[in-house]
């Protein structure tokens, strides 16, 4: 019965999905809802796109091992950077007109730079959306009692996401997180007021979580953990900013004022909520400690579903795994849409010369298509991997290659291509450079990209600038900043 109206929810959403995809005519309809979103569908298209499989499964996994200071990347990070973008990088983006953040890296550096971000951009996201699809796959596994595979789950799951997000786009994004994300507040606030009354109290739940010294945030004063922490810390806050999912939210507003507000409140929002599914999670260690226990040992992602299925009444059930599934669809719609718009854009432009609007807008839909199949190969071949790492994994490469050019682009004038180029190249060696050895243990590897990345672009840019060329005069690209 439960799994029976969790597929008709799902026929719900893709509904509503197909309904809203009659909006689109234009490839501006399709990749940035024509910038025509009102300012609370832009909060709540921000706010459901950052809160998925890992906010619900993932945090709370992580926050029961580690507390606060453990998910200082998501949602703390996660949610910083969005309000980072609404104040400092949305307006001037806005009102430069673009349908994708890579067009803002070939208008202030050129081709190169514009295929090297996009590239980075559309790498990033595989992590991401791969994300959402293994939640997908573990809940039909879960409802089915072990009758749908995980791996046969991910195929579903990424053809009900995949069933209107190739036809309507943005649109259908934002409609359809518009309706997700009621169901998602409403949904968790209930069952967290049942379970802290099932716990004997929400003040029991959080002396619980003190006792366990799960409200530690900052790290211990040792600089190895201090460095540790701080690369946590900015790897969604910053990795997460030259994203084109962020990117379209704010081009998709109907002005400047929704475009910079948007985010701000939905970052603000997002990181308010994302502590219901910690409190859920303290509960389950009083409702049903021998199980939370043997959960937390076995697979910490499980906690909380078992939490439902287990010891909640049927209407509950119903609510958590709607509001679940509003999250995973409302963010794997977004993250498959993103980065195919950027690859037809910036990347299949350079060997197709731009043809027809109607051409482009199936080429984007092909592509929102072979990448939903690629993504879904991704995550069935990443099986075992932890749904939290497997998020923050994919924003360190466009932490370490594509955050520098931005901010340089948009806040320094002497940025040049020859310094965006420098700091990609630099920034992405040392970074993998620790990645793939043993230094990367003593030192964190995102926070040397970044390091590098930022020193890439002064040598880069000033070098030129300050040393004399051959002919004796100075050599200065002018920027749009």
């Amino acid at each position: 019965m439960l799994l029976t109206l969790v597929c008709a929810y799902l026929l719900v959403t893709i509904a509503v999905g197909l309904w809203a995809a009659k909006r689109v005519k234009t490839t501006a309809d399709f990749a940035i809802a024509g910038r025509h979103l009102p300012l609370m569908m832009v909060v709540t298209t921000t706010f459901a796109t950052w809160f998925g499989s890992e906010t619900v499964l993932g945090i709370p996994a992580k926050f029961i091992e580690g507390g606060l200071g453990a998910v200082v990347e998501d949602p703390f990070g996660a949610g910083s950077c969005l309000v980072l973008v609404g104040l400092f990088f949305a307006a001037r983006l806005y009102k430069l007109n673009l349908l994708t953040i890579s067009d803002y890296y070939r208008e202030r550096y050129g081709r190169s730079v514009e295929i090297a971000c996009s590239l980075i951009i559309i790498v990033s996201y595989l992590g991401w959306v791969s994300a959402q699809v293994t939640a997908l796959g573990l809940v039909f596994n879960l409802l089915s009692e072990g009758a749908i595979s995980v791996p046969l789950g991910m195929v579903m799951g990424t053809a009900s996401i995949l069933a209107y997000t190739l036809f309507g786009g943005m649109w259908s994004v934002a409609i359809t997180d518009f309706m997700q994300m009621i169901v998602l507040v409403v949904g968790l606030s209930i069952i967290a007021v049942f379970a802290a009354d099932q716990a004997g109290g929400a003040d029991k739940v959080i002396a619980l979580a003190q006792s366990r010294e799960l409200f530690n945030f900052f790290p211990p004063p040792d600089l190895k953990a201090i460095l540790f922490f701080i690369a946590a810390a900015i790897t969604m806050m910053l990795g997460s900013i030259p994203q084109q999912d962020v990117f379209q939210r704010v081009m998709s507003a109907n002005s400047v004022r929704a475009a910079s507000a948007g985010p701000v409140i939905g970052g603000l929002a997002y990181m308010l909520f994302a502590l219901v599914p910690m409190f859920l999670v303290c509960s389950a260690l009083l409702i049903m400690p021998e199980r939370a226990a043997t959960l937390l040992a076995e697979d910490p992602q499980r906690l909380l579903p078992a939490l439902v299925l287990e010891r909640m009444p049927f209407l509950m059930q119903v609510l958590f795994f709607g509001a679940l599934l509003s999250a995973l669809k409302s963010t794997a719609s977004a993250t498959l849409l993103a980065p195919s718009v950027t690859f037809v854009e910036n990347i299949w432009r350079q060997f197709s010369p731009r043809q027809s609007d109607r051409r482009e807008l199936f080429a984007m839909r092909l592509t929102v298509l072979v990448f939903s199949m690629a993504v879904c190969a991704y995550a069935i071949a990443s099986r075992g991997t932890p749904i939290y790492e497997m998020v923050s994994g994919a924003y360190q490469v466009t932490l370490v290659g594509a955050f520098v050019p931005l901010l340089a682009g948009l806040f320094w004038r002497r940025a040049t291509t020859q310094g965006a180029v420098f700091s990609i190249v630099l920034g992405l060696l040392a970074w993998l450079l620790l990645l793939l050895s043993p230094a990367g243990q003593q030192f964190p590897a995102q926070l040397a990209g970044l390091l590098m990345a930022a020193l890439g672009m002064l040598i880069g840019s000033l070098g030129p600038q300050i040393l004399p060329n051959r002919h004796g005069s100075h050599h200065h690209l002018p920027g749009l900043a």
